[in-house]
């Protein structure tokens, strides 16, 4: 199986500017409470609402989940609010139903991930479906199960896949999360934009030009003084010197809305270059 640009097409048909948001509650336990939860993100950037309906867990007489009935609150959630659902399938039947309720995403649970006779059942179940399936990476770290079981549905003719890792958050901090995303498109064509991008790239390259220029100049005096250090049979390192310097233009390039991180990259780098000239004439 490998990797193609056209295995994304379901998610760019989407027409998102941001990124795919799914959200909902990790376990769906009442209809007010998944009604609640879907009204408070059908406003935001989410698309998907997920509700997890069966909760497979590691020993018996545990909450599993609110089983079939939870699949009548997310078409309720669809109705009222508009969102795209989604919830966990562990096994056949569990896909059968979430197809006859007209689920519009499956996500794959990171404890079936790691049984390959699980994900094959599942894969046979969904096979050809248009629907939207998503995997879970394993509950222990395993690439090989992981790549296993998306490789079991995509020869199922499953074709509108994706992977998916675990993470739970409150609504407010997915609201809080989402309005400090921002996804910024490469460019635009905007005619203005390119106008105006282009006269200030002209700055820059006269800057660069300028600075290249200087440089030159600044390594020429070095090379001077490497003559005249051997001249006079002088150490090329003089580390009273550097100091001053590094010291002056730290608070000079400051005082010019430099970082001090900046300033000692750059000079270092300049510092070394005039080193490396002065060193080479007093080895000639």
């Amino acid at each position: 199986m490998e990797n193609k640009k056209e295995m994304r097409q379901w998610l760019d048909n989407f027409g998102l500017d941001h990124p795919l948001v799914i959200a909902g509650p990790c376990s769906a336990e009442t209809e007010e409470q998944v009604l609640k939860i879907a009204h408070e993100l059908k406003n935001t950037d989410v698309t998907v609402y997920r509700a997890g309906i069966w909760k497979p867990r590691t020993r018996p007489g545990m909450f599993e989940g609110v089983g079939a009935i939870g699949l009548g609150w997310l078409k309720k959630v669809k109705e009222q609010t508009g969102l795209l659902t989604a919830t966990e399938v562990a096994n056949k039947d569990h896909v059968q139903l979430a197809l006859e309720n007209d689920v519009d995403i499956l996500w794959i649970g990171a404890r079936s991930t790691v049984s390959p006779f699980i994900m094959q059942e599942i894969a046979d179940a969904l096979e050809g479906t248009d629907k939207i399936v998503l995997v879970k990476n394993p509950v222990n770290p395993d690439l090989a199960l992981w790549l296993g079981g998306v490789e079991r549905l995509y020869k199922a003719n499953i074709k509108k896949l994706g992977l998916i890792h675990r993470q739970q958050v409150t609504p407010d901090r997915l609201i809080e999360i989402m309005q400090d995303l921002k996804v910024r498109k490469i460019t635009t064509e905007e005619q203005a934009y390119q106008n105006e991008l282009s006269v200030l790239r002209s700055q820059i390259d006269i800057a660069d030009q300028n600075l290249l220029d200087i440089l030159g100049k600044r390594m020429k005096v070095a090379e001077q003084i490497g003559t005249l250090k051997r001249a006079n049979n002088v150490a090329v390192l003089q580390n009273k010197r550097w100091n001053e310097i590094l010291g002056s233009m730290i608070l000079e390039g400051q005082d010019r809305g430099l970082s001090e991180e900046f300033i000692l990259r750059v000079f270092k780098a300049i510092h070394q270059e005039s080193i490396n000239k002065q060193e080479k004439i007093l080895k000639a």
